[in-house]
């Protein structure tokens, strides 16, 4: 009995290393996604064909610029680095995206924003759902109904209705 309570014991510690490790790793991937989708934004509003791809590349970069500048308050109060660069699949994304114009840009530009929404809201999901730090755990439901509205908005502009009336307005 005594020994499977040292075990417990010590077993807590570790625990709150998983959670914090987590929740860590949160911050990380969202620092990254959201620097990411600021530089893909600019790029778009800049070399976008159309008229809806540039305004929504405008709005990426006001709506991820102001979570961004959230999320790094939330980490400098808790002494939590960031890393202050998108991760190297971004980076490569962005290569091969800046390789792209005209009609091919635009169409680029869309896939790319439609798979990291859709992972950014796992992110958040997986974040509300079991997330440790209760800052972190806020920052996600906060900014949860903007993802899911640039989503909405990127499923009707590739003409995917149906998902788009399947997301929470």
């Amino acid at each position: 009995m005594k020994s499977s309570a040292v075990a417990l014991l010590l077993s807590l510690p570790m625990a709150g290393v998983t959670a914090f490790a987590a929740d860590n790793s949160f911050y990380e991937k969202a620092a990254q996604g959201g620097t990411a989708e600021v530089m893909a934004g600019k790029l778009a509003a800049n070399k976008g064909t159309s008229a809806e791809v540039r305004d929504f590349g405008a709005m990426m970069v006001k709506d991820h610029g102001a979570a961004n500048e959230k999320l790094a308050n939330i980490a400098k109060a808790k002494g939590v680095a960031l890393p202050t660069a998108a991760g190297k699949e971004h980076l490569d994304e962005m290569k091969s995206l800046q390789a792209q114009d005209g009609a091919r840009f635009d169409s680029a530009y869309l896939a790319g924003q439609v798979k990291a929404h859709e992972e950014t809201v796992e992110l958040l999901k997986t974040e509300i759902a079991s997330g440790q730090d209760a800052e972190a755990k806020a920052f996600a439901q906060e900014i949860m109904p903007t993802v899911q509205s640039h989503l909405r908005k990127l499923y009707q502009l590739t003409g995917q209705n149906d998902k788009a009336a399947s997301l929470p307005n």
